[in-house]
C-alpha cells in the first residue's frame, strides 16, 4: 500500500484589494510568502509545499518566490481558486490537503501538523481544521480537506465558495464529518492575518520580539498580551464575510 500523502497548498495572489503586493512584503529579511512556505515545510506529516497561484502575469513574481522558497508551485484562473486547488492535486496528487492563505506569515508548524495528525489518525475524517471553533488569532488557520471532498467541490461548488475553498464544506457539517482542533486558553480576539497596513505594524512588532522563525503560537500570543498596545493597533480591523470575497 503506498504511503498516505498530506500535500500543504498556499493560496497566494498579488492583487490584494486592502493591501496590494502582500504577499511579497518584506518581513524580518523576507518575504511574507517565504514565512508561509517555511512553515508549512517544517509542519510535521506535510510531505510537499505547493504555492497555488494565478495565471495572470502579475502573479509571475509571486511564482518565482515560491520556487526560490524551495516550494512547488500551481497555476491557474485568478477568480476560481478552487480550481487552482483541484490543478495542484492534479499535478501533485496527494490523499488530503491542507489549505493555507500566503498572508498569514506567523504560522505555527506544530498547529498545521496537529490537524494533519489529527486525520492521520481517523482517515475517514473529510474535514479537520482550527477555525471550526476558533481559539487561536485569526492568521494561525489551517484546513484540511480530503482529496475526494475538495474534487465534490470542484464538480459542485458556485459563487463564494469557489473563491474560499472550503466554506462549502464546512457550512454542511450533515453531509461532511468535520473535525476541529482548539487550544486552551483561547486566544481568538487577536490578529495577525495581513490585509492592512495596521496588521503589518502588529505583525512587524510580533517579528521584532521573535525573530526569524517559525513561531510558536504561545509566542506569538505571548508577546501580544504583554504588549496590548501593539495588539490593539489592528483590533478595529474587520474580516471580510465569505460573501464579500
Amino acid at each position: 500500500m503506498a504511503p498516505v500523502r498530506v500535500n500543504a497548498v498556499i493560496q497566494a495572489r498579488s492583487s490584494s484589494t486592502r493591501l496590494p503586493g502582500k504577499v511579497l512584503r518584506d518581513l524580518g529579511g523576507r518575504s511574507v510568502l517565504s514565512w508561509v512556505v517555511r512553515a508549512a515545510r517544517q509542519a510535521p506529516g506535510c510531505n510537499e509545499v505547493v504555492v497555488a497561484t494565478s495565471d495572470a502575469a502579475d502573479d509571475d513574481a509571486v511564482a518565482e518566490e515560491a520556487r526560490a522558497c524551495g516550494a512547488l508551485v500551481a497555476r491557474g484562473p485568478l477568480d476560481d481558486v478552487l480550481n487552482r486547488f483541484a490543478l495542484a492535486v492534479e499535478r501533485y496528487p496527494a490523499d488530503a490537503i491542507v489549505r493555507l492563505t500566503a498572508d498569514c506569515p506567523l504560522l505555527d508548524p506544530d498547529v498545521i501538523g496537529q490537524v494533519i495528525a489529527l486525520w492521520r489518525a481517523d482517515p475517514g475524517l473529510q474535514y479537520v481544521s482550527n477555525v471550526l471553533v476558533r481559539t487561536l488569532p485569526r492568521g494561525l488557520d489551517a484546513e484540511l480537506v480530503r482529496a475526494d471532498v475538495l474534487a465534490e467541490q470542484v464538480a459542485t461548488a458556485t459563487g463564494a465558495d469557489r473563491i474560499h475553498v472550503t466554506s462549502g464544506i464546512y457550512a454542511d457539517p450533515s453531509r461532511y464529518r468535520c473535525a476541529g482542533v482548539v487550544v486552551a486558553p483561547a486566544a481568538d480576539d487577536l490578529r495577525v492575518t495581513l490585509d492592512t497596513a495596521e496588521d503589518a505594524a502588529v505583525i512587524e512588532g510580533v517579528v521584532a520580539e521573535l525573530g526569524d522563525r517559525a513561531p510558536c503560537w504561545r509566542d506569538v500570543v505571548r508577546v501580544l498580551r504583554e504588549r496590548p498596545e501593539l495588539a490593539a493597533r489592528n483590533a478595529q480591523v474587520r474580516q471580510k464575510s465569505v460573501a464579500q470575497g
